[in-house]
Parts: structure tokens; C-alpha cells; sequence
């Protein structure tokens, strides 16, 4: 072979190499679709494809690796937004247009979602108020889902769990129902309170300290939050929810139980026990970054001021990096001790959400739009059980809109809301 040839040649499969290169990487910029001006710090992903994620740089753009060549589905979102997807074909440049975004939710537990009832007043609601997001129980506090869950199935759950709620008949059909009525929705998993996975998988559970089966004051079990195994299937149904539809997956009971003396598979410290918690988190969100889905997290109303893990791995600090949305609960009837210089926090509901929210921004140098709390929406326990009505419930959203947080979400274990009680 001459040596033109070879020249001749090694060209070509230079050019093809870098042809095929362009191919398996996509380019694009992430802008605000009303103001055209970049988001920085967006997460990008290739749908159903891969568990990288990448963020765009302070200009918007970004560089995403994509399998084969030709076509493919890009997801992103960012803080403040709500998600986008867009069809990537050859080298094109993308443009991708994230909507602003603010939910403001109630809240409906596995009888409510599955109650045409409550349902529908949720729905109503809309129409008369800023209501525009539901949070959902995909997995509720006594360990029920409103739907057939394969994973619950699976993991010999489903058999365990007394007096089953009903289910709803199609669920992925009424999330799209949902959807279409430009809702926003957000599975809430309880995660190691868990009665039917601990009937099903007792060497899992948590222990007391003489070695029996521990029972919270419910008389529900907990399981292990040292169990991979129990991880392994939160994240199983975690991604069953991302796969119905949810525009995000939001862990609750996501700790240590508050009581002293239990027994675990490892030692009760605090470092092993934030540990725990967070590496959980890490593990949900490299696990679902293939969906496009936003990942939160419920922590005590405390945690904002505790600068320990309060006892059972919730440490404000760490969350940010694992956590799209940290959403503490601002209820005021659960700050028992006050705060200092306030010391009947149901007089003060506004101001225990914005010095929350504020202390909460200083420690982890967040923005508020890391931020959505849970605001409380039900009647007093702890002090004058007087009832949470519109001025309580205005003066808790003023605030948390103040501390331009991404919305806020109301409380209610009864799903039951006045919509001349709400903001409108």
C-alpha cells in the first residue's frame, strides 16, 4: 500500500471517528421559556436510557453523552421549574424551555386519592384558589398503596397489609387525568415506617433492647434503615411511581425512629446514622435520573435548628447534594419547645415558618427554591387547639412565599380542605 494511500485512508477514518463522535453527544442550552435568559445548574439526563446526569454550566449549555447515534429523548429540570422533554435528533443543536414553576399542593392519603369524594373536592379546588399540585401517597403511613403494586407484591408486602384501602382501578390513567389538568404531582413513599414490610420481612425490623420486635406508639413496626435489602425496595417502588408519571418522588419517614434504647444491624451513631439517610438518597437519585423526576425529602421542622442529627439521621447540611427539594415540616404545633422569644408558636404560625425557612437558608447557603415546606392546615395539638383557619394558613404561605421558597404544601391527615380557607 502506498503512502497516499494510507494518507488517503487514515483521513477518512478520522473523519468518520469524529462524525460518529458529534453523533453520541449532544449540545444544547437550557433557557427560561418566559424570560429566553440560561438556567445554570439544570439537570440533564437522556430519558429511560442512562443514570448519568449532567448541569449546565452558568451559560445554560451543557454536553450529554447519548448511547448509539441518531435520536434520543432528553429530560431536564431545574429548581423553580417544572420538567421538559425534548426529541434530540443527529447533531442539532437543542434548545430546551423550562416553564417557571411554583407548586402550591394539599395533601391526599391512600383513602383520598382512592375516595371519588375527597378526590373531587381536591380538584375543585383549583378553580377557586392557588391550589395547583397534589401530593400523593404512593405508600402510606401504614404501609398501603391506593394502587396494585408489583413491587409491594414482590416483596410479600401486599399479603401482610389488615383491611386494605380500596385501590383505584387504572392509576397510571388517572395520573394522566391529573396531568391534564395541569397539576403537579408528587408521590409521597413513607419510607422505613413500614407495618406490612416488617410482618413480611422480620429480619429487617427494628429491635428493642432486649432483642423483640420494637412497636412504635401506633403499635406499628419500623424497619432497619441500615437494611440494603429495605433500600432495595423502596427504590423498587420509588421508580414505579417515576414510571407512572409523577413529576416528583418525595421520601417521608426517612430517619431513625425517635425513641431510645433500640437495637440496629449496625451501631446507633450519629455519623453511621446520617450515613444511612443520606447514602439512601444518593441511591434514590442515581436510581431515578433516568426519569427526569425531582427528588424530596420531609424533615422535622427541628432539623432547621439542630445543628446534630436530632437523633435519627436527619442533618440539615448534607441534604442539598442528595435532594432537589428539601421540605421541612413547619407545622407549628410540632414546635413543642418554641423558639427563642416565642414561645406559643401557634400565635406566632408566620413567624415560625419564616425564621425556619431563614435559618434553614443560612446553614446550608441554599436559595428558598430549595425549599418547600409543609405548612399545617388541621387543628391544634399541643397548645390551644384552636383550628387552623384562613389567617393561620395565610400567615404560613405569606411566608413561605417571602422566603421565595418552591411553593409551599398543606397538611391535613383528613384531606379535607376549605377552599374558602385558602389562599386564593
Amino acid at each position: 500500500m502506498s503512502a497516499l494511500v494510507r494518507h488517503v485512508l487514515w483521513f477518512a477514518l478520522a473523519l468518520v471517528a469524529r462524525q460518529s463522535a458529534a453523533a453520541d453527544t449532544f449540545n444544547g442550552t437550557v433557557v427560561d421559556a418566559r424570560s429566553g435568559a440560561p438556567v445554570r445548574g439544570a439537570t440533564v439526563v437522556v430519558l429511560d436510557a442512562s443514570a448519568a446526569s449532567y448541569l449546565t454550566g452558568a451559560d445554560g449549555t451543557f454536553a450529554i453523552p447519548v448511547p448509539g447515534q441518531g435520536a434520543a429523548r432528553i429530560g431536564a429540570r431545574a429548581a423553580g421549574y417544572g420538567r421538559a422533554v425534548v426529541e434530540a435528533r443527529g447533531g442539532t443543536p437543542l434548545r430546551v424551555a423550562l416553564t417557571p414553576l411554583r407548586p402550591k399542593a394539599v395533601y391526599l392519603s391512600v383513602f383520598g386519592i382512592s375516595s371519588s369524594a375527597l378526590r373531587d373536592a381536591a380538584l375543585a379546588l383549583p378553580q377557586s384558589s392557588a391550589i395547583n399540585a397534589l401530593v400523593i401517597d404512593v405508600k402510606g403511613d401504614r404501609g398501603m398503596t391506593p394502587y396494585s403494586s408489583a413491587a409491594r407484591d414482590a416483596i410479600g408486602a401486599s399479603a401482610q397489609v389488615e383491611a386494605p384501602a380500596p385501590k383505584v382501578h387504572d392509576f397510571p390513567a388517572l395520573l394522566a387525568d391529573l396531568h391534564a389538568r395541569k397539576l403537579y404531582l408528587i408521590a409521597r413513599i413513607v419510607v422505613f415506617k413500614d407495618e406490612p414490610l416488617a410482618a413480611a420481612h422480620p429480619e429487617w425490623a427494628v429491635r428493642d433492647g432486649q432483642g423483640e420486635i420494637w412497636r412504635d406508639r401506633e403499635g406499628l413496626r419500623w424497619i432497619d434503615p441500615f437494611s440494603r435489602e429495605a433500600w432495595q425496595h423502596n427504590l423498587d417502588l420509588a421508580e414505579e411511581a417515576a414510571r407512572m408519571g409523577f413529576d416528583e418522588i418525595q421520601f417521608d419517614y426517612l430517619r431513625f425512629p425517635d425513641a431510645g434504647g433500640l437495637r440496629f444491624s449496625q451501631a446507633n451513631t450519629r455519623e453511621k446514622r446520617v450515613t444511612a439517610i443520606t447514602g439512601f438518597l444518593h441511591a434514590a437519585r442515581a436510581r431515578l435520573a433516568r426519569y427526569n423526576v425531582y427528588v424530596a425529602a420531609d424533615i422535622f421542622g427541628y432539623v432547621c435548628w439542630n445543628l446534630d442529627d436530632t437523633a435519627i439521621g436527619q442533618e440539615l447540611e448534607p441534604l442539598g447534594a442528595a435532594l432537589d427539594y428539601i421540605s421541612p415540616m413547619l407545622y407549628p404545633s410540632g414546635f413543642t419547645w418554641g423558639l427563642p422569644g416565642c414561645n406559643k408558636p401557634v400565635e406566632h404560625a408566620g413567624e415560625i415558618v419564616a425564621r425556619s425557612l431563614a435559618e434553614a437558608k443560612r446553614r446550608t447557603g441554599l436559595p428558598g427554591v430549595r425549599f418547600r415546606p409543609w405548612l399545617q392546615a388541621f387543628r391544634d395539638y399541643a397548645f390551644d387547639h384552636r383550628e387552623f383557619d384562613a389567617e393561620e394558613i395565610r400567615a404560613q404561605t405569606q411566608a413561605a412565599d417571602a422566603a421565595d421558597t418552591d411553593g409551599w404544601m398543606l397538611w391535613n391527615p383528613r384531606n379535607q380542605y376549605d377552599p374558602t380557607q385558602l389562599p386564593q
